[in-house]
């Protein structure tokens, strides 16, 4: 028996579709729970436990008092952030059969340390968040915009 993977974007086609067949016939199936497990491990140092892949390191720069062992917490949340767009952005092409031959998100993030560190009240995370996508492709403005 011979199994064909038709993959668009190094992505299988046939499992996207399937996802989005169950999720539409079943939407209670997209409520997900996802889990990370973090351990302090001194200092501003702690490491972040997900399935079974290797802990990832976090840690503060030194101008911030930390000893530079990994990117900081913020850091992170803007790489999932770009990672979890990336996936969006492979999926949704993939389906609408757009072809995808680079692309990179740059993502940053504007955050005043004050209420951080409890020098005045207020909300503690981002103000503001920029994402910028570059995507070299062969589909067209407009297919592109709608992906956008």
């Amino acid at each position: 028996m011979t199994t064909v993977t038709t993959l668009m974007n190094d992505v299988e086609i046939g499992k996207v579709a399937s996802l989005t067949e169950k999720i539409s016939a079943e939407p209670q199936v997209a409520d997900t729970t996802w889990r990370a497990d973090v351990q302090w491990t001194g200092g501003f140092r702690s490491e972040a436990k997900v399935r079974d892949f290797a802990p990832t390191k976090s840690d503060e720069p030194p101008q911030r008092g930390g000893t530079d062992s990994g990117p900081n917490p913020v850091e992170q949340i803007l790489g999932a952030l770009g990672n979890c767009l990336a996936v969006g952005y492979a999926a949704n092409a993939t389906a609408a059969g757009i072809t995808i031959k680079d692309m990179k998100i740059a993502v940053e993030g504007d955050l005043d340390l004050h209420t951080f560190l409890g020098l005045k009240d207020g909300n503690a995370g981002f103000s503001g968040i920029k994402v910028r996508v570059d995507i070299d492709s062969d589909g067209s403005e407009e297919a592109l915009a709608a992906l956008h």
